[in-house]
């Protein structure tokens, strides 16, 4: 377990490491610059960033990035206990639709997504982001 575990983060720790992150995102084509990070249950904090592709529909956004990291680094049961996104381009920036759909199957509802807003910075609980996910039930 991660000395990290411990210690409980401030939202503006999980915000300035997606902004940090920012910086690495490959996005030629709209040049708008987003990182995410993810706090996850076992106390690691996990980072993506966006990466575009000249097909748009292969772009991958910062979460999805974050969320394929975490996977890949710590297996398929990872939780993530809070969420931040961050954009470089001073621009309100919630995950999208798509992002939602991949987060909902390692958060908990009541998870706080914290997110450049209009007006500042602002987080809400995951279920206010996403209330009627799609989900499958195992038989």
């Amino acid at each position: 377990m991660s000395e990290r575990s411990s210690i409980e983060l401030e939202p503006g720790t999980l915000l300035q490491a997606a902004r940090e992150v920012a910086r690495n995102s490959y996005s030629p084509y709209s040049r708008f610059r987003v990182g995410a990070a993810l706090k996850l249950s076992n106390g690691e904090i996990v980072t993506g960033t966006n990466v575009e592709n000249s097909s748009y529909g292969l772009t991958i956004c910062a979460e999805r990035s974050a969320v394929a990291r975490a996977v890949a680094q710590f297996g398929p049961e990872i939780r993530i206990e809070a969420v931040a996104v961050a954009n470089l381009n001073d621009t309100a920036s919630s995950p999208c639709g798509a992002c939602r759909q991949v987060l909902a199957e390692f958060i908990a509802p009541d998870a706080p997504v914290i997110f450049a807003a209009s007006n500042g910075v602002r987080t809400m609980p995951f279920s206010e982001l996403l209330p009627l996910a799609f989900e499958m039930k195992p038989k």
